[in-house]
């Protein structure tokens, strides 16, 4: 229904999953980053799922290296939850305490670029609040997807405050830029 309402006739058709359900009825945070990471953005990320877990939120994310994965582990390291929207088979992930995997489309699809781009609205409109660790300039699914997300108004975005231009850029679209 979340998605429904803020998404309209973009949302996804029906979501597949595997894991605990109730935990999309929890309120949640999402993290979406670069896969190569500078140390000060990782820590960003690592500091998010610890926050998130510490804060009683549901973290969302996309189970990609870099980023996701720093905050996801952050995030059940310190006993919290995680919904992971998966771009490769969701068959290929076993049955996980504390996690939720999701899939717009069906158990044993492969991985793919155009997946991996398209699941990032998804993460992007399950979330109150959408925190961006580290994107490249006018390219890439992170950065697709958080001017997508600022454009339509899925969710509140904040940014990684690391100096950089491509988060200048985006607090010009609308972004907030934290520390």
């Amino acid at each position: 229904q979340r998605l429904r309402s803020r998404m309209g006739l973009d949302a996804p058709g029906c979501l597949w999953a595997k894991g605990d359900v109730s935990l999309l009825e929890k309120p949640a945070v999402a993290l979406v980053g670069s896969r190569e990471l500078y140390e000060n953005n990782r820590r960003f990320a690592e500091e998010a799922g610890r926050q998130a877990a510490l804060q009683g939120l549901v973290l969302i994310s996309g189970n990609a290296r870099g980023a996701d994965k720093a905050a996801q582990d952050a995030c059940l390291a310190a006993g919290g939850q995680v919904i992971s929207v998966v771009a490769d088979r969701l068959d290929s992930h076993g049955i996980q305490e504390n996690v939720l995997y999701l899939s717009e489309d069906d158990y044993d699809t492969a991985f793919s670029a155009q997946r991996a781009i398209s699941r990032n609205r998804v993460i992007h409109a399950l979330a109150e609040k959408t925190l961006v660790a580290q994107c490249t300039m006018g390219k890439g699914g992170t950065w697709d997807g958080t001017v997508k997300n600022l454009r339509h108004g899925w969710s509140s975005v904040y940014c990684c405050r690391d100096g950089s231009a491509v988060m200048t850029e985006l607090e010009q679209l609308g972004a907030h830029l934290i520390g």
